[in-house]
């Protein structure tokens, strides 16, 4: 594991962040298992909220599927995530997360196109459509 990914670890473990997502993973009955740079996986959550194939609480990245489903683009993508927690000191990150969802919904309708994080960590290994802001279909549909 490379030096971040420690740091990384020890930032979400002292942040709060990283405890949270062991307290979610647990309400949600799902199974622990580590994962690469000091992720730790949590295979098939329970609880019907949120609505992403996977979400990410501090280190801890959970998903309703089985196991293999965290692989590739989207553990990239969620891996990502994980240093967007260590960036925002923690907890902090949930509600700028929340005001991010609402902008983009402002913007464009989709609670990801527009949402910072989410751009940040690469729309499209996080299966988001790139969606126009309305302005511009607006401007579009004027025009034909």
């Amino acid at each position: 594991m490379r030096r971040w990914h420690r740091a990384r670890r020890a930032l979400n473990y002292a942040n709060l962040s990283t405890p949270l997502g062991l307290l979610v993973a647990r309400l949600g009955r799902a199974r622990l298992t580590a994962g690469p740079d000091g992720l730790l996986l949590a295979h098939g959550y329970r609880i019907p909220f949120p609505v992403a194939g996977a979400f990410t609480v501090g280190n801890v990245v959970l998903t309703r599927h089985g196991e293999g489903y965290l692989t590739g683009a989207l553990l990239r993508h969620e891996d990502r995530h994980a240093s967007q927690y260590a960036a925002c000191a923690g907890l902090p990150m949930l509600p700028l997360y929340v005001a991010a969802v609402a902008v983009s919904v402002l913007v464009c309708g989709n609670p990801g196109s527009w949402n910072v994080f989410e751009r940040l960590a690469n729309l499209e290994d996080g299966n988001y459509p790139r969606t126009p802001p309305w302005w511009t279909r607006a401007r579009a549909r004027r025009r034909r």
